[in-house]
């Protein structure tokens, strides 16, 4: 009689630990969530655009010619250069108010 309940207590002791550890991790995701949340929703506010998924993948999209062109500026690359700053400044142009 008292094994078991050694063993009820030992299944209560280990189901309270994994229990607090599932708790922390929701918490610790949610607070993630909010902040990744609160980040895209001030960044569109500030560029002026949606905060939908197609509008941060062409902003990220947009960001990468811009880049492209400054790497090939710096290669000495003029006619590159600006191809790919056209590109992204047109990109851009759609998805900025």
């Amino acid at each position: 009689m008292q094994v078991d309940s050694f063993f009820e207590w030992l299944g209560q002791a280990i189901g309270s630990v994994i229990r607090f550890i599932i708790d922390t991790l929701s918490g610790l995701f949610n607070l993630l969530s909010n902040a990744s949340s609160n980040f895209v929703e001030g960044l569109a506010q500030a560029l002026g655009m949606e905060t939908s998924i197609i509008s941060i993948i062409t902003l990220i999209l947009g960001l990468m010619l811009l880049w492209s062109a400054i790497r090939a500026f710096m290669n000495a690359s003029i006619i590159m250069g600006i191809v790919w700053l056209l590109l992204g400044l047109w990109l851009l142009s759609w998805i900025i108010h």
